[in-house]
């Protein structure tokens, strides 16, 4: 039932909601056999829907101690047989607006299976006691970091977006063409060593790195180092889903706003790279990767000499340089469903390829997650960028 902060939520919470989804979206709309469970839970377990009707306020979602647990699973149980009545009426079975709909909660249930793990993290960070969600399991500190290799791009004119085959979300399209100049991207993600080096530099202390929001977050927050990192007798200690560990240096670094990021790539000499440098650079590489299936829970080091981008898809969703937009004739959908992503789309920032604790059937390279450029609670890293000079 516990909240560590404004941006999660409890445990409960999210079961409970990802049930609501089903119930509001579906079974309300296109079961007329349907019978609402408790009308009360409208306004408890809605997120942000606006024309689903009011609701409880997020800051105060572990307030809701009752509905019980125990009644929160009775409700999910309630709507699970009420989905199977629903696909065993008719011969032709549910409409393909209702399957539609069911596809897009199973995938926004997948979103909240990762939520649930970085609010975990979140809510252990909070805890004087540092609990760790499970016992560490083959946590290598001493792996070697590869050097970085560039890999270059040609540029030219590309397409992006999703191809139509499959699901997606519908800020993943239309599909269309955009211009890209020449650019390289670094093979690998950055690591721990290396935000140890840039705050050796006095990174986090040098203005002239920062955008000037950023620069003003630093220091109303007092940020001087990646969020859940802390000094224990004068080394950095990071934590994790297994507890407060010293901070592996091969491994990712994670836990970064985009204001970080991009002064990180700054003091390096680079950029960011553009969500569709991006989605080109994973172009022939397959969707896999150290994600929530491979149960590490934790960034992985990268390996040496492959020859392609390595970590593109798992590890840590990696913040580009694009602002979260509408693509070219992108419009939303009418009803509560118009407002899943549109809404959303100002003053955030695209990230690409998913974390250790994404599932991995959510992860497409089209897809495009985005956050407020402060946010750092979930698994967020960096992957470097360079134009190429003109020959």
């Amino acid at each position: 039932m516990a909240q560590a902060m404004e941006d999660s939520s409890p445990t409960k919470w999210h079961l409970a909601h990802t049930t609501w989804f089903f119930e509001e979206l579906i079974l309300k709309p296109f079961d007329p056999a349907y019978r609402v469970y408790d009308e009360r839970f409208g306004y408890c377990f809605n997120s942000y829907y606006e024309t689903a009707g009011p609701r409880h306020p997020r800051p105060k979602r572990a307030l809701l101690t009752r509905p019980t647990h125990e009644e929160v699973m009775g409700y999910r149980a309630h709507i699970d047989r009420a989905l199977d009545n629903f696909f065993d009426r008719g011969e032709n079975g549910p409409a393909p607006a209702a399957l539609a709909l069911i596809e897009l909660g199973i995938n926004h249930e997948q979103q909240h299976q990762e939520l649930m793990f970085t609010d975990c993290l979140a809510l252990f960070a909070g805890n004087p006691l540092r609990p760790a969600y499970r016992e560490p399991d083959g946590y290598d500190f001493d792996v070697k970091i590869p050097d970085v290799q560039w890999m270059s791009f040609p540029g030219g004119i590309s397409e992006v977006g999703h191809s139509g085959d499959g699901f997606a979300y519908d800020n993943e399209g239309p599909r269309h063409e955009q211009l890209m100049r020449p650019f390289r991207l670094a093979d690998r993600l950055v690591t721990n060593e290396e935000w140890l080096q840039f705050m050796g530099a006095g990174g986090y202390q040098t203005p002239t790195l920062w955008l000037a929001d950023g620069w003003g977050t630093v220091n109303r927050e007092g940020w001087d180092a990646p969020l859940y990192w802390e000094k224990r007798d004068g080394a950095w200690h990071q934590m994790s889903l297994y507890g407060l560990l010293p901070v592996a240096l091969a491994s990712p670094v994670t836990h970064v706003s985009f204001y970080e990021a991009e002064a990180f790539a700054r003091w390096a000499g680079k950029r960011l790279p553009t969500e569709f440098e991006w989605e080109v650079a994973s172009a022939r590489l397959p969707v896999q990767g150290n994600m929530l299936p491979r149960d590490r829970l934790h960034p992985e080091p990268a390996k040496r000499g492959t020859g392609e981008p390595q970590q593109m898809f798992g590890d840590v969703w990696e913040w580009t340089g694009s602002a979260y937009l509408p693509y070219p004739g992108f419009k939303p959908v009418e009803g509560a469903v118009g407002e899943y992503n549109g809404k959303f789309m100002c003053n955030q920032f695209v990230l690409k390829g998913g974390s250790c604790v994404t599932p991995e059937g959510q992860i497409r390279r089209s897809y495009r997650n985005f956050f407020y450029p402060h946010q750092r609670w979930q698994f967020t890293g960096l992957r470097l960028a360079d134009d190429v000079p003109p020959s």
